[in-house]
């Protein structure tokens, strides 16, 4: 560090990463200092400058060689585990200052003698005494994941089969029941559940019937805003997408289609168009959104779209001490392990850190913002310009323009594209629904009614238009054992 950097940072005052001490303490004072940088993303001790006005008083010759070796004591003696510190001594004007730098750790959390653990809140530290707290730095060490922790009152009895049986059949080849493991042995083999049969968080989240029944934020929160402000009172759409991470991927994909503007960019007349932003951009971002959230946060995923840009706010900063451009370039760090491999598995993720960089090479019109103090992860996508707002002077940034996207008589906005058809497809589900109900005034079963509806697909009958109704105007014969073979489902 040279002079004139140790100036200006002395001149910004004592924050996060810096502390002013005007001379060593007492190693208790100081290893609580260690160890709140150490549990934090590290930062830097600076004595011979007085703590509140930033004088710089100096050191003379023999304080700075017992200030070295009290320190290199406090850090081997009064910190647990051990960390190990830089020492230079930075001459400023005839003034020696001693810089200790003590770096991010990466053995979390870390104590002092006395078992308290130190975290940094500004430029002063407090003790961490909440257990979620706790759970974070372990997290954060990679000696805890969140995902592979039980779910409280859950059990086989809340998995999905039909969800299972697809998982088996894809990933395996065959169903669960070919297997010459017991069932409870295999699903704790696979880590869907724990030793004493409750899901674990990942089995939950993406073979369990219901989800948000056991993690009610566990969401993704969508909104399609009018201009451009999160700000606005109005907006064009709002809701919340839910069920098994396979599912709100799924309905994510679907609701963003339905917002963002297609163009025809040289395609023949009778196509669809070429959505505005790269679906290969949206799915992985939006993949890294489900399979990276910080589980310990009871905070939702945020999809927003606004007139120039999408947003996905994701609970949870880059974990790992790495950075926004080693995250770019495929370094990453799983903070959710099991979820990633079940979502490699389920969805078309790749994992291995190169989601990131397929999406920069799709679009460089993507912003990363990694929030330590919100502990949140925010991606910020550009929508393109239409020909009608590219000519145009007026600033879209303070705009609340309700006008559609192209003054083209010819063209129709994406806003009544997407009502016309939510419309169209609540009426066919309305439909659906109507069949079934008519149908099951006798006790059917799953594989009647999927003959009946004209669909093959076991699982999407279920989701689609058994679940929504079920206890409101159908119900289950064996409602004590929804998974029966034998399970069959009448009209209320």
């Amino acid at each position: 560090m040279t002079k004139d950097e140790l100036k200006k940072k002395i001149r910004c005052g004592e924050t996060s990463r810096v502390q002013f001490k005007q001379q060593f303490t007492t190693q208790k004072e100081i290893a609580a200092e260690m160890v709140a940088f150490a549990n934090c993303e590290g930062g830097e001790l600076l004595f011979g400058v007085k703590d509140k006005t930033g004088e710089i008083l100096g050191l003379d010759y023999d304080a700075i060689q017992q200030t070295s070796r009290e320190l290199g004591n406090t850090a081997n003696e009064q910190v647990r585990p051990t960390i190990y510190i830089q020492t230079d001594v930075v001459d400023v004007d005839g003034k020696m200052v001693l810089v200790a730098t003590i770096q991010r750790g990466r053995n979390k959390p870390y104590k002092d003698l006395a078992g308290h653990i130190w975290v940094k809140q500004g430029a002063d530290k407090r003790r961490v005494t909440e257990n979620s707290e706790l759970l974070s730095l372990f997290q954060d060490s990679g000696e805890y994941h969140a995902d592979e922790a039980c779910v409280k009152d859950t059990s086989v009895r809340d998995i999905d089969t039909l969800a299972l049986d697809r998982f088996f059949q894809n990933v395996y080849g065959k169903p669960m029941t070919e297997f010459d493991v017991p069932q409870d042995q295999l699903l704790h083999n696979l880590h869907i559940t724990d030793s004493e049969g409750r899901l674990t968080t990942a089995g939950l989240l993406f073979f369990g019937q219901r989800p948000q029944q056991f993690k009610p934020m566990f969401v993704i929160k969508a909104v399609w805003f009018y201009g451009n402000s999160i700000a606005g009172t109005e907006y064009r759409d709002s809701r919340d997408i839910e069920g098994t991470i396979p599912e709100m991927f799924e309905q994510a994909m679907m609701w963003l289609k339905s917002c963002l503007r297609r163009t025809q960019n040289g395609q023949s007349f009778n196509s669809i168009g070429q959505l505005e932003i790269s679906e290969t951009v949206l799915e992985e971002l939006l993949q890294n959104a489900l399979v990276h959230i910080d589980l310990l946060k009871t905070a939702a995923i945020r999809l927003m779209v606004f007139d120039d840009r999408v947003e996905i706010v994701n609970p949870g900063c880059v974990m790992g001490g790495h950075t926004i451009d080693e995250v770019k370039v495929g370094n990453s760090y799983a903070r959710n392990p099991l979820m990633a491999n079940f979502c490699s598995k389920t969805m078309p993720y790749r994992g291995l850190g190169s989601g990131i960089p397929r999406v920069l090479a799709e679009d460089s019109h993507v912003e990363f913002i990694d929030s330590k103090e919100g502990n949140q992860f925010t991606v910020r996508i550009s929508r393109p310009l239409t020909a009608s707002e590219a000519g145009s002077n007026t600033d879209l940034a303070g705009s609340n323009d309700k006008k559609a996207v192209s003054n083209d008589e010819k063209a129709v906005s994406s806003e009544e594209k997407a009502v016309s058809n939510e419309k169209k497809a609540v009426s066919k589900k309305e439909a659906k629904e109507q069949k079934l109900l008519a149908f099951c005034k006798e006790p059917k079963s799953l594989s009647e009614i999927c003959e009946h509806l004209g669909v093959t697909d076991r699982y999407k009958v279920k989701k689609r238009y058994i679940d929504p109704i079920l206890n409101k105007s159908l119900r289950m014969t064996e409602p004590e054992s929804p998974n029966s073979p034998t399970q069959k489902y009448v009209t209320i």
